[in-house]
């Protein structure tokens, strides 16, 4: 079983349009990051989570072609935009089921109407289809039970998501301790960290260290990253030895 990190940065990338950071002009490999997106491989199987704009690129240079079902966290863009992208995996091996909250669903059937076409029209056929994921209900992909973990982004409920002792969260900033409790006990913890200062809609470095300490996986890996953030290696002397910032196409094995 392996985690492949696809991307590790926030909704706009690193480097970043007209952002002038020393780490927009890092030549170190693990300060490049796209969109956030994980590759959880079980088996045969690779379960995507989220499907960022940067979706093309990320498969290329993981040289995965196949996917077998997308869980989708929540429904923006940096989150969702690059499923158009997986009309080439679906020609090869099918339709490909997405599972998501019923308001995520809904949002992407109207943005991405031809993808999910039962009509045979623009596509001739359906690239993927649907599956709603409920709070509190565990769900089986391709015979594999995960647990939704549900929690805020600003204002905006999102779904992380919990296989055995592994789990993705992304995109927090409030969680309830009932949520929480459903997170003890990892192995490893993928858990989103924007940057030093306090965010709106995200946890920051601090915060997300002190919900790590909290939960004491045996590993946690950071993601969703900003430019604020600064170098990767700077970040990494700092924490402690069981957390690590993720960075694109990083591999953890079980």
């Amino acid at each position: 079983m392996k985690l492949i990190f696809l991307g590790t940065g926030t909704s706009t990338g690193i480097p970043t349009i007209g952002i002038d950071k020393p780490v927009c002009k890092s030549s170190d490999f693990k300060d490049k990051r796209m969109r956030s997106s994980v590759v959880l491989q079980i088996d045969d199987k690779n379960i995507l989570i989220d499907c960022s704009p940067d979706f093309r690129e990320q498969m290329l240079k993981s040289n995965i072609s196949r996917i077998d079902a997308i869980l989708i966290t929540h429904e923006h863009s940096d989150h969702t935009a690059g499923l158009d992208d997986v009309r080439p995996i679906s020609f090869r091996h099918g339709k490909i089921p997405i599972f998501a909250h019923q308001r995520v669903i809904n949002n992407l059937e109207r943005r991405f109407d031809y993808l999910f076409d039962e009509s045979g029209g623009y596509t001739g056929s359906p690239h993927v289809f649907s599956n709603v994921i409920n709070e509190n209900n565990d769900f089986i992909v391709k015979g594999i039970n995960f647990s939704p973990i549900n929690y805020l982004h600003h204002k905006l409920q999102v779904f992380g998501f919990r296989y055995k002792n592994i789990a993705y969260i992304t995109d927090l900033k409030e969680i309830s301790e009932e949520e929480l409790s459903k997170l003890y006990n990892l192995d490893v913890l993928v858990l989103n960290a924007l940057r030093h200062k306090e965010h709106y809609s995200h946890i920051n470095l601090s915060q997300a260290i002190e919900i790590t300490k909290k939960l004491n996986p045996k590993k946690a890996f950071f993601t969703h990253i900003a430019p604020d953030m600064g170098l990767h290696e700077e970040t990494q002397k700092i924490l402690p030895e069981n957390i690590f910032i993720a960075y694109d196409m990083l591999e953890v094995e079980f």
